[in-house]
């Protein structure tokens, strides 16, 4: 009974250890572009930080329109009093007490609501752009990790036919047939790709933790699917690209807004010099142990008061320097707006001649790539014909393959452009997302 049981367990033994000793991307689940940018504006820590910034920011915003509402509190001053009975924290001992206060003429307190709100908005630009540069980060990420994935299968796919290279020229050693050199250049060829394996494994695997970290799907589970990558569309060269992308841009929108907002503060800060009107009122009921009757012609002990207190300030130097200082801080905020929009402008211009050079780049990769693949055949063919040796092909084929990974090189670097180029342009959201 226990052998039968035994081998009936076999069959499931067997099958979690063939599981357990794949490679995790052969376990790992295609994940499609547009998904990954999905999952990251929902989970990547720099969306939660630009919406608490924005939350933040509106909050401020409330709290200083709420000044208008009265605000009111409720308490007591219990304590005894022996002679003149004094003030317990500025109001007088008492059972039991109301106070209410609200802004009624408050003219800085108009722009600095002004300026919180137009800070608000913002903030709703920055967490805008923060939302861009999520889009970006995850889609070169995973448009790097394709290009990381498909050069180390072809890497894979090489090794068995380097191994029997080697192992060819090495019996040719033996047999005196090539030199010691030969077989020497043979062991390079194999450690160069063994190198080249071992770099791509490793830059897969550090994109893999990227975009861990940006979508929340763990790392191993993490297997790219080229077919989802939307096609680049052509580059228009607008001669205005680089004015519009400075008009759109959220960066500049939120550095302008930032600098409106800078400017209502300073007009705030100099407003504060003028008269203020508040709105005041209190209840308190009084206790007959604290001497009031003593002091005081008439005593009743519920009290109430209602009023306005008027400010006047004469004199506040403190006040002046501090209106001074904010303006400083408007001319500032403003200089760095313009800094931020000749900044878009010259890197969208910058990016558009990249994109220009880049394609050229890679025609030129694409065609020596080409080339290195016509050698091998016609090392190969040579071969056949006994005029070319083992030494040719391994030459040609390492020529083939260092082609291949420049031509993945430049090809890749042509589509950061491209997707730099639709984030400087309002692009890039619709086309990762496919909205229009």
């Amino acid at each position: 009974m226990k052998t039968k049981s035994c081998i009936g367990m076999w069959p499931h033994t067997f099958t979690a250890a063939v599981l357990f000793l794949l490679p995790a991307s052969l376990l790992a689940e295609p994940v499609t572009l547009q998904h990954a940018v999905e999952l990251a504006l929902q989970h990547a820590n720099g969306a939660a930080i630009a919406a608490d910034d924005e939350q933040h920011a509106s909050a401020a915003y409330r709290e200083l329109h709420n000044s208008y509402v009265p605000q009111v509190t409720a308490g007591a001053g219990l304590g005894w009093s022996y002679g003149f009975p004094l003030s317990l924290e500025g109001s007088a001992p008492s059972l039991f007490n109301i106070n209410a206060q609200s802004a009624l003429i408050h003219p800085e307190l108009r722009s600095f609501i002004r300026a919180a709100q137009t800070e608000s908005s913002a903030a709703s630009f920055r967490s805008k752009d923060q939302r861009n540069q999520i889009i970006q980060d995850t889609v070169l990420s995973y448009t790097e990790l394709e290009k990381w994935e498909q050069r180390l299968g072809r890497l894979r796919e090489a090794t068995p036919e380097a191994q029997k290279m080697q192992a060819a020229v090495a019996d040719r050693v033996k047999e005196g047939i090539d030199s010691e050199l030969d077989g020497i250049r043979a062991r390079l060829s194999g450690a160069r790709l063994r190198l080249r394996i071992t770099e791509a494994q490793g830059a897969a695997d550090v994109l893999r933790e990227r975009l861990s970290k940006l979508t929340g799907l763990p790392a191993t589970g993490i297997q790219t699917e080229v077919e989802s990558i939307p096609a680049l569309p052509p580059v228009a060269f607008d001669e205005d690209a680089p004015t519009k992308a400075a008009d759109s841009s959220p960066a500049v929108q939120s550095a302008l807004a930032h600098a409106r907002a800078q400017y209502l503060r300073a007009e705030g800060e100099h407003k504060s010099l003028l008269p203020t009107v508040d709105f005041a009122a209190q209840y308190a009921l009084l206790s007959t142990y604290n001497n009031y009757d003593q002091f005081y012609k008439s005593f009743q002990r519920n009290n109430a008061t209602v009023g306005v207190a008027i400010r006047f300030s004469f004199l506040n130097a403190a006040q002046r320097s501090r209106a001074q200082a904010a303006d400083a801080d408007a001319r500032k905020a403003k200089s760095q707006a313009e800094a931020a929009r000749n900044e878009v402008s010259e890197e969208t211009l910058r990016l558009q001649r990249s994109v220009t050079q880049m394609q050229a780049a890679r025609d030129v990769a694409e065609l020596e790539y080409e080339i290195a693949q016509k050698s091998v055949e016609a090392v190969q063919t040579r071969m056949n014909s006994a005029t070319a040796n083992l030494h040719d092909l391994d030459n040609a084929r390492t020529q083939a393959s260092e082609r291949f990974i420049a031509f993945q090189d430049v090809n890749f670097e042509l589509e950061r452009s491209q997707v730099s180029l639709l984030r400087a342009t309002g692009d890039l959201e619709s086309w990762a997302l496919g909205t229009k």
